[in-house]
């Protein structure tokens, strides 16, 4: 068996950004030369998210309003999380949107829907933050 294992580096401009990754994941899964297997892609942050959708800027503008009515940024007192830092909805947000995904490999190709996409969510940007692919299989 195969392994490959690659970090993507993202710096959002905003606090709060859905990036497309399928492309930069694409291009790691032909890197790595495995035809059968399973990819896994996973937020190396706390505050950031990795989820598999469409990509829809109507639905990117819901996801925003629905995770801003669970877990609003300000004000930043309601959070006890919120002593030293100003992220505690980041969090919350992370935590709803997940962590990873895992997508099977057939015959090369990523084992994604019609529609289906994957996503690099950041919920507290503006600095460097890694996602982490890594591929098993044949």
């Amino acid at each position: 068996m195969k392994s490959y294992r690659k970090e993507l580096w993202f710096e959002t401009k905003n606090r709060r950004e859905f990036i497309n990754i399928t492309p930069q994941v694409e291009e790691c899964l032909r890197e790595s030369q495995i035809k059968e297997g399973l990819l896994l892609c996973n937020a190396m942050h706390i505050t950031a998210s990795v989820f598999i959708n469409d990509d829809e800027s109507g639905l990117h503008h819901d996801f925003e309003v629905f995770l801003d009515k669970l877990a609003p940024e300000k004000p930043y007192s309601q959070y006890r999380h919120n002593t030293y830092e100003d992220n505690a909805d980041a969090h919350l947000k992370r935590t709803i949107m997940g962590r990873e995904v895992v997508v099977a490999v057939t015959e090369g190709k990523l084992d994604l829907g019609p529609w289906e996409q994957i996503f690099y969510g950041e919920f507290d940007g503006k600095r460097p933050k890694r996602v982490l692919v890594k591929i098993i299989g044949e």
